[in-house]
């Protein structure tokens, strides 16, 4: 049995889609059911359920915003650096391999030579740097509550997106504005990610960090573009003149803005679609 913590949000709601598809036995558990940050019930709950794996896709995100990150920040750093730590304390205790959903939004920009984040590349999106959003900085501070767990899994989620208008997809988000800011990103195809989570297990892969987004990088202007060519939106988007003026008249909160390598993934042998091809197919199949 697959045991899925937050399994009742957005990324969550996907894996449950994979579970019923492929007939998978599992169990969700959200945090009105059991306090998953007290070590001793989430130790004696995992002990009474016996699961063979252990999916966490809780944290917290603001909602469809990560504004809300700036002024929850107890709340954000419960969930996605007290949690973490806490999970892989139960798991140790048991001997239960896990994954932890996480994020590449502790990446800003691209490396020197202009090539995508690697797993090992130290995060530049921190608090350490002092110029992230609190969500970044927590969410890194999670990887680091992590760093040398056994039987651990560390899904690196970009920008989820796919098909279904939800307004945490990337794509319906573009859609609701009428002014964008054009930056390069690494995004991931929703389903696609979630499909590669289970795979690094079912695979039996090695544990231990995948960047696991669709191979390429894209750009807002691309995604308008292909918006059109489908059909998807055809609205006349307009675009700030950098990524500083939207900064200033858009955003209180900085926003990475990164690529990301997922050869480490490609080379275990899972694939995920080109990201182009894997938007424009989201695009096309566009649900209103």
């Amino acid at each position: 049995m697959i045991l899925l913590l937050g399994a009742s949000g957005y990324v969550g709601a996907a894996f449950q889609r994979y579970f019923t598809a492929r007939s998978l036995t599992w169990r969700g558990l959200d945090i009105n059911e059991l306090d998953c940050t007290n070590l001793n019930a989430l130790t004696a709950f995992l002990q009474r359920e016996h699961p063979t794996f252990l999916i966490n896709c809780a944290g917290y995100t603001g909602g469809a915003n990560i504004e809300a990150c700036e002024t929850h920040k107890a709340d954000c750093l419960l969930g996605n650096a007290v949690l973490p730590g806490v999970i892989r304390e139960a798991c140790q205790r048991i001997g239960l391999p896990w994954g932890h959903v996480s994020t590449g939004c502790i990446y800003n920009g691209a490396r020197p030579d202009g090539s995508g984040f690697r797993e090992d590349d130290p995060p530049n999106f921190t608090f350490r740097q002092n110029n992230c959003s609190f969500y970044s900085g927590s969410k890194a501070l999670g990887e680091e509550v992590l760093a040398g767990a056994a039987d651990c899994f560390i899904w690196r989620l970009r920008i989820p997106f796919n098909e279904q208008n939800n307004p945490r997809n990337y794509l319906a988000k573009l859609m609701r504005y009428d002014k964008l800011v054009d930056v390069r990103n690494s995004i991931s195809q929703l389903d696609e990610f979630v499909r590669a989570c289970c795979e690094c297990w079912e695979q039996r892969v090695p544990f231990g960090t995948y960047n696991v987004t669709n191979p390429g990088s894209i750009t807002t202007r691309e995604v308008a573009a292909l918006m059109h060519k489908t059909g998807a939106c055809t609205k006349q988007f307009q675009f700030f003149q950098s990524e500083s003026e939207f900064l200033q008249k858009a955003t209180k909160t900085p926003r990475a803005n990164c690529v990301l390598d997922s050869g480490k993934l490609l080379a275990t042998g899972i694939r995920l679609t080109e990201i182009h091809e894997a938007v424009e197919t989201a695009l096309r199949n566009w649900k209103v």
